[in-house]
């Protein structure tokens, strides 16, 4: 409420809330509106409706990329492109900042969320990987692949909070994918225990892909061209991985971010869909600050100790680009990692 006060003038008039334990699962606290009473936004659960997600689910497909043979260092050219798909017009994916930004590695091309880089990896692993993948990792609304295309790595298809929970926990878990769950145990009446939460784990993605987009979102310097230093998605002393995310036609407001002991997904937007002021399509104005002071509550609380990944043993560490690089093992030499010239490169304007 406070949060949304400071830019209720943007046309934001709700925003909604899921805080998870990605080990177990468990829902520690989802809040679906701002206000249950409020009319007519509060009675409606924010957690469970469609929503696109924008940029937020570029970690997911960028996921499938490095277990395609990517890598963090991998250079994808951010310049003009038109795909020309038979019945429907040429598709010209443009960048937020409406700029493009050359040779650049995947991590930063990830880090910035650079739209034309995401657009390109896709069309490489495929459309229909991707689904399947995503599907994989806990997306369970996309029941009609035919409705997409290339801008489905731009949030072009509905998702909902709790999906997006349940995607961005693997990552958390190392690769597992493990159900949300509102309840730890039951007992009846005569004290006999009736339900207790035993969570069931999926091996959806290695343990080293997890690892290195867990890094590259967590990475204050990769992304400092698009957020700029100090943002609201750094907590200091703390190292934390988050994505934003805002739909083109400002509908919809995400960040969502992460540790080995919480997640926290925040929405900002309007219950029937009408766009926000395009000041918040910095997705660093609406959900950002809820996101930072939940996270920093949690982090910061005395009884909970805030630890980061190990680095496990498929990946190595590797010299690249003048910075410490990770590589799943035997990808390594897929890349020269020789600095060519400064990445990123100058920028040109969108005509």
């Amino acid at each position: 409420t406070d949060e949304l006060d400071k830019v209720k003038t943007l046309q934001v008039s709700n925003g909604a809330i899921l805080v998870t334990r990605p080990p177990t699962g468990e829902i520690l606290a989802m809040v679906g509106s701002s206000d249950y009473f409020a009319s007519p936004s509060g009675a409606f659960n924010v957690t469970t409706a469609l929503r696109q997600p924008g940029s937020s689910i570029k970690p997911i497909m960028y996921s499938l990329a490095l277990q395609k043979g990517f890598t963090a260092a991998s250079i994808i050219d951010d310049s003009p492109i038109t795909y020309n798909i038979p019945g429907t017009d040429p598709y010209r994916p443009v960048n937020y900042d409406g700029r493009f930004h050359g040779r650049v590695p995947l991590r930063l091309a990830l880090a910035n969320s650079y739209n034309i880089p995401a657009v390109k990896v896709l069309s490489a692993v495929g459309v229909q990987n991707f689904i399947e993948h995503a599907r994989n990792m806990g997306i369970t609304t996309w029941n009609n692949p035919s409705r997409f295309g290339l801008s489905l790595t731009l949030g072009g298809g509905e998702v909902t909070m709790i999906d997006m929970s349940k995607a961005f926990g693997v990552f958390a878990t190392g690769g597992y994918r493990i159900d949300p769950s509102p309840i730890l145990k039951m007992i009846n009446v005569h004290d006999d225990t009736v339900y207790e939460l035993n969570p069931v784990k999926t091996s959806v993605v290695s343990d080293g892909v997890s690892y290195i987009i867990s890094d590259i979102l967590s990475d204050n310097t990769a992304r400092q061209q698009a957020f700029g230093p100090g943002s609201q998605l750094e907590i200091p002393g703390y190292k934390v991985a988050v994505k934003t995310g805002t739909t083109d036609d400002k509908k919809d407001n995400w960040t969502i971010g992460y540790t080995s002991n919480f997640l926290v997904t925040v929405w900002v937007g309007n219950n029937d869909g009408t766009p926000m002021n395009p000041y918040l399509t910095s997705g660093v104005t609406g959900a950002a600050p809820i996101w930072n002071k939940m996270m920093s509550y949690l982090l910061t609380t005395e009884t909970n100790e805030h630890s980061w990944f190990e680095k496990p043993e498929s990946v190595m560490e590797k010299y690249c680009y003048g910075r410490k690089e990770y590589f799943l093992n035997g990808t390594e030499n897929s890349v020269p990692c020789v600095i060519r010239r400064t990445f990123p490169s100058p920028t040109l304007k969108v005509n």
